[in-house]
C-alpha cells in the first residue's frame, strides 16, 4: 500500500549548496558576465533573467540534481548514484539554514524561466522541480527537525539497508560504506538531540519514534554483520555496528525522556494543508473541498458494497460479512508472504494474458518480509523500486511483518487484516501492473529529473487505479476477492476524511481511531498504526484515492480522444513519471 521511497516526497532538507558554471547557457553574452559559483546572485536584481537563449535547461536540473545529492546521499545510494555511499549528511542547524537558502536561489532561479525555447519535456521538469521547492517552503515554518526525532533516524537506517538490497557493489566496498555510515551515526544523533525542542514535538510522533529507535539497536547489532561472509569485512560491520547500536542506546534514553515532556502537536493546521494541495499536488483546491470529495466517496462506496453483499450473502451490512471473512487469514507470518507471492505471479500472468501492459525486460518483483527496523512504524504492506541510475529491474514487495518481541496474539490480530480477501488486490497494488511494473517502467524515461522527484498523488494514485482496472478487467474472479478489493478502496475513502479531519483540527486521534475502526473493518492494531502514521505524514494518506479519480478522469480523456488503446494509455502514463497530476495530464495528453 505504500512506494517506500526518499524520491517521493523531497524536503527542504533535499536541495543544497553546490556550484554553477558557464556551460549552463549557449547564448555567449550570458559568458561576459562574472560567472562563478555564485553566478545568480550576481545577476542585476532590477531585470528579470532572460532565458530567451537558455537552451541547456537541463544542464541547469544536472547542477540541482547534483546539489540534491551532496546534501542526501542516502538517497543518492538508494536511486543508484555512486560517489555518496559511504555519507549521511549533515543534519545541523547550520546546514539546514545553508539548505532553506538554496531552496529560495532554486525557487528563484526557475521561476525565471518561461516557456520560450523550452521543449514539452524540459516544461514538465521545471515544473516538477517548482512544485518540489515550493512544498518545502510551505513546510519550512513547521521546524520537522525540531519535532520530529524520526529526521536522525532515517538516515542511519535507511542508508545502511539501501547499501544491502541491491547489493551494486563488491561485499568489501559495501562493507567499508556501511561502517563508514555507521561510525557516522553518533554524530547525526547528536545533532537531533542540539534541534529537537520537545515543547514542539507531539508525544504521538515522537513515540514512533522511540520504536524505531529501538528497533534499530537489533538491527545494527545483530543482522548487519550477516550482510556480509565471515572475515576481516564482518569484523568491520560488527565494530561500527556496536558504534551504532550504542549510539541508538544512547539517543533511546533521551527519547524516553523527550518524550514524556513532548507537548507540541501532529496537525499541520488547515493553511499549511491547502497550500501543499494547490501548489505542491497541483489539486486546485485545498483541505475543505478534499474532506467532501473523501465524504462523497465513502458514501458513494458504502451503497455500492451495501448491494454487493445484499445479492451475495442476503445482507446489506457489508462490514459485518468483511467480519466474517477476516477469519480467513494466513496462520503465520511466513504462510501470509507466501500467498503475497502467489497472487503476485498470478496477476503478472493474468496481465500477459490479457495484453494490457508492455512489460520491460528484466523486471522480477521479490516478495520478502518487511525490513526489521520498518516494523514499529509501518504495519501494512510496501514496495522498494530498484535504483532508476543503474540498469537492474528488481524491486522488493515488502509484507508487513510484526517487530520482534510482539505477542502470538497480536500477530494473528495483525494477519487477520492481511486476510485472503484482502492479498490479491493487495498484490495488484504493491507490484503488478501497480508499483512495481509502474516504477520499472518509468526507468524507460530518459529525463533524470522524473527519476528523482515523484509525488504520492501519482504513484499511490497509479497503484488504487490498478486495482479497479484489474476488476474491470475480471480479474477478481470470486465474489470475496471482489469485496476485498472494494473494502481497500473505501479503506483509502476513510484515509481522506481522517486525515484532513486530523490535521484540520477536525478530529482527535482517538475519534480517528474510532472512526477506521467502525468504517473500514479494520482491526484496532492496524488501524492505530495507520493513524499513527497520518499524524507523521500529512496529506500523504489522501493521495491514493485522489490520485485514482484523477487517473481514471485522464483515462476517459485518453480513450475519447482516440489517442490510443488502453494498452498504450498504461504504457504512456506510467512512462512519464510520478508527476503531480496536473503536470501528467499535460505530459500525457499534449505528447501523444
Amino acid at each position: 500500500m505504500l512506494a517506500t521511497s526518499f524520491v517521493d516526497a523531497v524536503s527542504s532538507r533535499n536541495l543544497t549548496s553546490g556550484t554553477r558554471s558557464a556551460r549552463l547557457f549557449s547564448n555567449p553574452d550570458w559568458l561576459k558576465l562574472d560567472i562563478g559559483p555564485d553566478y545568480r546572485s550576481r545577476l542585476p536584481v532590477s531585470a528579470p533573467i532572460d532565458f530567451q537563449f537558455m537552451t541547456q535547461i537541463d544542464s541547469l536540473i544536472d547542477d540541482f540534481l547534483k546539489e540534491t545529492f551532496d546534501e542526501n546521499p542516502v538517497a543518492a545510494t538508494s536511486l543508484g548514484v555512486d560517489g555518496y555511499d559511504h555519507l549521511l549528511g549533515d543534519y545541523s542547524v547550520e546546514g539546514i539554514a545553508r539548505n532553506e537558502a538554496q531552496v529560495d536561489t532554486w525557487l528563484t532561479t526557475f521561476e525565471s524561466i518561461g516557456d520560450e525555447g523550452l521543449t514539452l519535456d524540459q516544461q514538465v521538469d521545471r515544473d516538477l522541480a517548482l512544485s518540489s521547492l515550493r512544498g518545502s517552503k510551505i513546510m519550512r515554518d513547521w521546524t520537522s527537525y525540531k519535532r520530529d526525532p524520526g529526521t536522525y533516524l532515517g538516515p542511519g537506517t535507511s542508508g545502511v539497508f539501501a547499501l544491502f538490497q541491491h547489493r551494486l557493489h563488491p561485499d568489501n566496498e559495501l562493507a567499508a560504506a556501511a561502517a563508514s555510515r555507521m561510525q557516522s551515526i553518533p554524530r547525526v544523533l547528536a545533532e537531533g538531540k542540539r534541534n529537537l525542542d520537545a515543547s514542539l514535538a507531539s508525544p504521538l510522533v515522537a513515540g514512533r519514534a522511540l520504536g524505531q529507535c529501538n528497533a534499530s539497536i537489533h538491527y545494527f547489532r545483530k543482522m548487519v554483520p550477516t550482510e556480509v561472509p565471515e572475515g576481516k569485512d564482518r569484523d568491520l560491520l560488527v565494530d561500527a555496528g556496536e558504534i551504532a547500536a550504542a549510539a541508538h542506546e544512547d539517543f533511546a534514553e533521551f527519547l524516553g525522556k523527550f518524550v514524556s515532556g513532548a507537548g507540541g502537536t501532529w496537525a499541520i493546521g488547515q493553511e499549511r494543508y491547502s497550500a501543499l494541495l494547490e501548489e505542491k499536488e497541483k489539486l486546485g483546491y485545498g483541505v475543505d473541498e478534499m474532506l467532501e470529495r473523501g465524504k462523497t466517496a465513502y458514501d458513494d462506496l458504502d451503497k455500492e458494497m451495501s448491494a454487493f453483499t445484499q445479492q451475495w450473502k442476503g445482507t446489506s451490512d457489508w462490514l459485518e460479512v468483511v467480519e466474517e471473512l477476516n477469519d480467513d487469514h494466513p496462520t503465520t507470518q511466513e504462510e501470509m508472504r507466501k500467498e503475497y507471492e502467489d497472487w503476485t505471479e498470478r496477476a503478472r500472468q493474468f496481465l500477459k494474458d490479457k495484453d494490457l501492459v508492455t512489460f520491460p525486460e528484466g523486471e522480477e518483483c521479490r516478495v520478502v518480509p518487511s525490513p526489521h527496523f520498518q516494523r514499529p512504524i509501518l504495519a501494512v504492506a510496501s514496495y522498494s523500486s530498484p535504483p532508476p541510475f543503474k540498469s537492474g529491474r528488481i524491486g522488493h514487495f515488502y509484507v508487513p511483518f510484526a517487530p520482534e518481541g510482539t505477542s502470538p496474539e497480536e500477530i494473528q490480530k495483525r494477519l487477520a487484516s492481511n486476510n485472503r480477501i484482502a492479498i490479491p488486490t493487495t498484490s495488484v497494488h504493491e507490484a503488478y501492473p501497480g508499483h512495481h511494473w509502474h516504477l520499472v517502467k518509468m526507468q524507460d524515461n530518459p529525463r533524470k529529473l522524473r527519476k528523482v522527484l515523484r509525488t504520492s498523488y501519482f504513484t499511490e494514485g497509479w497503484a488504487l487505479y490498478t486495482e479497479r482496472m484489474m476488476r474491470e478487467e475480471g480479474f477478481y474472479d470470486d465474489p470475496a476477492h471482489e469485496l476485498g478489493y472494494m473494502v481497500a478502496r473505501i479503506f483509502r475513502a476513510a484515509r481522506i476524511v481522517v486525515d484532513t479531519s486530523l490535521h484540520a483540527g477536525k478530529m482527535t486521534f482517538d475519534e480517528a481511531l474510532t472512526f477506521m475502526m467502525e468504517r473500514t473493518g479494520m482491526g484496532e492494531p492496524t488501524s492505530r498504526a495507520e493513524v499513527g502514521r497520518y499524524c507523521s505524514w500529512p496529506t500523504q494518506a489522501p493521495s491514493y484515492l485522489t490520485g485514482s479519480l484523477e487517473i481514471e478522469r485522464m483515462r476517459r480523456s485518453y480513450l475519447d480522444a482516440r489517442k490510443g488503446t488502453l494498452k498504450q494509455f498504461h504504457d504512456s502514463i506510467a512512462t512519464s513519471g510520478g508527476l503531480p497530476i496536473g503536470l501528467a495530464e499535460k505530459a500525457l495528453m499534449q505528447s501523444s
